[in-house]
């Protein structure tokens, strides 16, 4: 099953959704400083927040920089990358944890179940592609 049938999952969040994370004046600054996000990650927290004269905190950009890194991985939008670095969770974390843990962590942050049984599911077969993708580049880079 490819992450487009992934989505297409019935009653499971929308893990390839894409939602703005960042604030109107957050947005401002990286556009005075012109900084997409995706480039976010080429920094350490402490470099951007110094790089915007501590208008945004370490703390926050250190949040961007994860919410920038797992919004990388095939069938993520930002939504759920968002709610999972808020979670404390890296792009490390949401390879290797399971599916289960890392959504109840979601849910207990939020207080609500916001990702079901369904999104379990899809989120399980995303990470199974990843590994999939993961073990493809380490076969391609042995052949060389």
């Amino acid at each position: 099953m490819s992450f487009n049938n992934v989505h297409a999952m019935p009653g499971a969040f929308p893990l390839h959704q894409d939602k703005s994370y960042i604030s109107e004046s957050e947005w401002v600054i990286w556009k005075l400083l012109c900084r997409p996000l995706s480039s976010l990650p080429e920094n350490t927290p402490e470099e951007l927040s110094q790089a915007t004269g501590g208008q945004i905190s370490v703390q926050r950009c250190d949040e961007l920089i994860r919410i920038a890194n797992i919004a990388t991985l095939s069938g993520l939008g930002t939504w759920i990358a968002r709610l999972l670095a808020e979670t404390d969770y890296n792009v490390q974390d949401v390879c290797d944890k399971p599916a289960n843990v890392l959504l109840d962590g979601i849910n207990k942050r939020l207080g609500y179940p916001l990702c079901n049984d369904a999104t379990v599911r899809a989120f399980e077969l995303l990470q199974l592609q990843w590994r999939g993708e993961e073990k493809q580049l380490e076969k391609s880079g042995q052949a060389e």
